[in-house]
């Protein structure tokens, strides 16, 4: 693997150079520094495939620099070069992640078959983490549809930070799908295999809310007849979704702040703390900066769960996904019900695609649903819509002119109304209206 980026560490020059010149002869990119601070800053600011570092070293050392990397950039193998007396050191360092260790003095073959195997190992790696990417996009086109620029934007930022264990706040009107899309941070993330549970705050009081989160020990409070496992317990190494995040009462927000921080809770009745290792994902319709401003949030805890946020586009902004979405339900509950339906009509589908969808995916999910169950001929039309959809569709469509208008300031309304429904878009317009799309343009210019 010729093309990778390696860091060698070194605090003797002259090892250093050796080293050097025996990966450059391999066609290796190869950075060096004598210090394990220099090698940070390094890491930082480069893509760094394998760090190859000196074990003892002034400052920090390589045990050291190991943990940092795993840190800044998880996917870098380390390899540690360790002289006689420190290969104890050494092995501990491969239980805290190193790939392997190598003795000195350093045989160019040993040390070039160790890099070798440390780089096919992170190509393993990566091989398997895009497969899995691929099967978890495949897994997620059926359920999260769209093409629309702002849809693809939210998908990008998913991409971007599934593979982190950042604490992710989803945020945008109900009925846009956050559900689904914590489900894709999970799926393409590397905690696919570990518990996933999702706890809705505003279904449950306070009181419950706390003990079905944290757990309690026996004696808690009445009717605690025993000790009980919270959700942050049962998703230990995996990920919680905690829905409607804006309902949390303040008792709540200091606990779940506490797990934010330290990974550690208590049950309720408990005088021990319980760590645990679990990735957060908030969601919520509320405006949490209004919340925090009036005192009904905390800011320290904002701050915590919006480390990414993604915003997801309502329906009325992607209205270029609307066919899209109508193709998949109409395709879901057609087969759910089993009914020959071959699909909507024009004026159906121009009703779909003018109205604002104030309940976004979900309430065109359910509109087609119930058109699905009530159709009688085999093709959907505007009666199978419901009233909601077709009278703002009829009202969209209908120009109220006054007896008397000038026929000049009719056409222009007309005109004028028919590129506002088509977006500007002066040949649909020019069809819509039956003329030439020159006349549009010459009229525009009157």
């Amino acid at each position: 693997m010729t093309d990778a980026t390696i860091l060698l560490v070194d605090d003797e020059e002259a090892h250093l150079q050796t080293l050097e010149r025996v990966f450059r002869k391999e066609d290796y990119r190869v950075w060096t520094t004598e210090s394990g601070d220099e090698a940070l800053d390094v890491v930082r600011d480069e893509h760094i495939d394998l760090v190859i570092t000196d074990l003892k070293m002034p400052g920090t050392d390589g045990m050291e620099l190991l943990d940092l990397v795993q840190t800044v950039q998880p996917r870098t193998e380390v390899i540690l070069m360790t002289a006689f007396g420190t290969v104890e050191r050494a092995v501990e360092g491969m239980k805290r992640g190193a790939y392997d260790f190598v003795s000195k003095p350093i045989k160019r073959g040993t040390i070039l078959q160790a890099a070798e195997n440390a780089l096919e190992k992170q190509a393993l790696v990566a091989e398997n983490r895009r497969l899995k990417a691929e099967l978890a996009e495949l897994k997620n086109e059926r359920s999260i549809v769209g093409q629309s620029p702002p849809l693809r934007e939210a998908l990008d930022m998913v991409r971007q930070v599934a593979d982190t264990d950042a604490t992710v706040l989803l945020t945008g009107e109900s009925g846009t799908g956050k559900e689904l899309f914590a489900q894709m941070i999970v799926d393409l993330s590397d905690r696919v295999d570990e518990p996933f549970l999702t706890v809705n705050c505003a279904a449950l009081p306070e009181t419950i809310l706390e003990s079905e989160l944290f757990g309690y020990e026996e004696g808690a409070f009445t009717g605690a007849s025993g000790d009980k496992a919270g959700r942050f317990e049962a998703a230990d190494g995996g990920t919680i979704l905690l829905d409607e995040i804006g309902e949390l009462s303040p008792s709540v927000q200091s606990k779940l702040l506490r797990v934010l921080q330290e990974g550690t809770f208590e049950r309720l009745g408990a005088n021990t703390s319980t760590e645990v290792d679990v990735r957060v994902i908030a969601a919520t319709h509320v405006d949490l900066e209004s919340a925090m401003e009036s005192g009904a949030f905390r800011e320290d805890l904002y701050y915590r769960l919006n480390v990414v946020n993604i915003d997801i586009p309502p329906l009325r902004e992607r209205t270029e996904d609307v066919t899209l979405l109508v193709e998949h339900f109409l395709d879901q509950y057609r087969n759910e019900t089993d009914r020959s339906i071959s699909g909507l009509s024009r004026e159906a589908l121009e009703s779909l695609e003018a109205y604002d969808w104030p309940g976004n995916v979900r309430e065109l999910e359910n509109a087609i649903e119930r058109a699905v169950i009530l159709d009688k001929d085999g093709l959907i039309d505007v009666d199978d819509l419901p009233d909601d959809i077709v009278s703002h569709e009829r009202e969209s469509r209908t120009l109220t002119i006054s007896i008397g208008t000038p026929l000049n300031e009719i056409e222009q309304r007309v005109l004028e109304e028919t590129l506002e429904m088509t977006d500007g878009d002066k040949e649909m317009a020019a069809k819509l209206l039956g003329i030439a799309t020159r006349t549009v343009y010459r009229k525009l210019e009157d």
